[in-house]
């Protein structure tokens, strides 16, 4: 038997595929998280729209789902944090990066998703990419006309700038 296409190291009739045949709702936002990660591997395109969440339908382009799960080639499933979403809860967040080739290029799609749980069952809502970090140096940028910091006694454009 092989692992689950979402990376939980547990097999996939027993994690995943339950939840894409609808054999069992996913338990919590997580799980519901995965089992999407598994439909896009698996092109199982009817899932991905039967777990959105119903006020989100109308926006939704199947055709366009589909050619992104038929010409990514998917790599792994990142579970960087999730809050709320357990089987109590009715909402929840789930931060993940998915991997993935597309025309032989690596991508990394870093998502932080919203789902809702309504009679039971688990949604996605939706997701937004997160916004990247402010980078602050330590210490101020070298200027072009600057010497160069590597103590060459060379402007920067000449030296270390050159490269």
């Amino acid at each position: 038997m092989s692992h689950c296409h979402c990376g939980s190291e547990q097999p996939f009739d027993a994690c995943c595929g339950p939840v894409l045949s609808g054999e069992r709702q996913a338990a919590t936002a997580e799980a519901l998280m995965r089992a999407r990660y598994s439909a896009y591997q698996t092109n199982n395109i009817g899932f991905l729209g039967e777990s959105l969440h119903p006020d989100h339908r109308h926006d939704w382009d199947e055709p366009a789902t589909r050619r992104w799960a038929e010409n990514a080639q998917w790599l792994g499933l990142e579970i960087l944090a999730t809050e709320g979403g357990g089987e109590g809860d009715e909402l929840g967040t789930v931060e993940f990066i998915a991997s993935y080739k597309e025309k032989g290029v690596l991508k990394r799609h870093h998502e932080i998703s919203r789902f809702r749980k309504e009679g039971g069952r688990w949604y996605y809502v939706d997701g937004r990419m997160p916004k990247p970090e402010t980078v602050k140096r330590a210490q101020p940028k070298v200027g072009r006309n600057d010497p160069c910091p590597c103590g060459s006694g060379k402007k920067y454009k000449k030296c270390c700038g050159a490269a």
